[in-house]
């Protein structure tokens, strides 16, 4: 077993990400090998660059809402407060809080692949 505290836990720069601030909660750091996960906090007009991450992802909002969009700029999805969305390894999205609220959402991902 192994409890974080939210206020102890680190923050970091996402790549790609913009007016966003991520808190790493559990990953390999803290003996969690299956999963890692964190919570981002996206501030209005914040969000990502289009991206085909190499990891599996489910994105569940905790407050707010966020905007899911193709490389071509076309709305996928709207995530709403308790939605939940999952990616497969290499699908490829976009995401923007097209809001005036700050949105609360916390990101699970599978572990990197292994290189041989």
């Amino acid at each position: 077993m192994n409890k974080v505290e939210v206020n102890k836990s680190e923050a970091y720069n996402a790549p790609g990400h913009f007016d966003m601030r991520a808190i790493r909660l559990h990953g390999p750091a803290n003996d969690c090998q299956a999963f890692s996960l964190g919570m981002s906090h996206f501030l209005p007009g914040g969000g990502t660059a289009y991206v085909e991450p190499p990891v599996e992802l489910v994105y569940f909002i905790l407050d707010g809402e966020l905007t899911v969009l193709d490389k071509d700029d076309n709305v996928i999805e709207v995530l709403g407060k308790y939605d939940s969305m999952h990616f497969a390894a290499g699908e490829g999205k976009q995401i923007l809080n097209k809001t005036n609220y700050i949105t609360t959402m916390l990101v699970i991902a599978s572990p990197l692949p292994k290189m041989d």
